[in-house]
């Protein structure tokens, strides 16, 4: 496996955006020869919040609700998935699955003993954390998510997520920065796209960003599907506190909230919000909105 490593300068070089992120990094080995960024803020084990970003962000995605989080009293573990922001990068499309991903995170996990884990997740990182909760029940007490859905390829996808698949197998750019600010409802200043670009200092960087749509469960004999059935099957048998809180504005994940609140127990009754005027990259539109609710509703779901 041939790994790249964004250099710390095209983050270290940035400096019109990145005192909003002044976060010092963390460092985990999730597999051989493979190193996984995380951020990590306050110091309450019986609070964790981890925060999973999705495609083709990294944890910057979260520094609005970071100190928001930790000023309540809270731990954050924020990580780059591998092939984003500061973690490593293999450079071929055949080095990323969806259970790799699983793999990685759960390896995070692992290592760090997180226990106590509020789960909070968006666009992929539902996919993977849903996953990884169902899969390691008792580390998590809450979930928290964003648009974002756990696919089995059991119902046909959105025309907007082929649109998306399609797009992103065959443009021949692939700017992430205007990605990013393409799916908020307010177009991102340049120098935050930038913050997204800095990953990716070359295309060669890109593979696991450019991959990550194809991997997404789409026909019932996909490699993920069983594994993801399996997950629903602990979901819908999921009793500890469930929240949903999408953008209003997302086509792709639109209605998603309301099909989690139906079909997982410990959803019902819950404060469940919708972010008015946020799209698929709520964080972006309403970090600060997201993370004052879920620091409201983790006090009124104390276990």
């Amino acid at each position: 496996m041939e790994v790249l490593r964004t250099p710390d300068h095209c983050f270290d070089n940035l400096p019109d955006y990145l005192p909003d992120y002044p976060f010092q990094p963390h460092y985990a080995m999730v597999a051989e020869n493979l190193r996984m960024h995380y951020v990590k803020e306050g110091n309450n084990p019986q609070e964790v919040v981890l925060m999973l970003h999705g495609e083709p962000t990294w944890s910057y995605l979260y520094r609005k609700m970071i100190p928001i989080v930790t000023e309540a009293g809270c731990q954050v573990i924020a990580p780059d998935l591998i092939g984003f922001g500061k973690s490593d990068k293999p450079t071929a499309f055949e080095d990323y699955t969806y259970q790799s991903h699983v793999d990685w995170i759960t390896a995070l996990i692992t290592q760090l003993d997180l226990q106590n884990i509020t789960l909070v997740c968006q666009d992929w990182g539902g996919l993977i954390g849903l996953r990884v909760a169902a899969e390691n029940p008792d580390r998590f007490k809450r979930i928290a998510t964003s648009n974002t859905f756990l696919p089995t390829g059991d119902v046909k996808p959105s025309e907007a997520f082929l649109n998306w698949r399609d797009y992103s197998q065959n443009t021949p750019e692939f700017k992430v920065g205007n990605i990013v600010s393409g799916g908020c409802k307010n177009p991102l200043a340049d120098p935050i796209k930038a913050a997204y670009d800095a990953p990716f200092p070359e295309n060669s960087y890109k593979a696991g960003a450019r991959i990550f749509p194809t991997l997404v469960p789409i026909s019932p004999d996909n490699p993920a599907s069983e594994a993801n059935r399996k997950a629903w099957q602990v979901l819908q048998q999921w009793k500890k506190p469930f929240l949903t809180a999408f953008g209003d504005s997302d086509p792709i994940t639109k209605g998603g909230d309301l099909f989690f609140q139906k079909v997982i127990p410990g959803a019902q009754n819950q404060p469940h919000i919708t972010l008015q005027n946020a799209a698929h990259f709520s964080q972006e539109d309403k970090g600060e909105e997201w993370a004052t609710a879920l620091v409201a509703w983790m006090k009124n779901t104390v276990s």
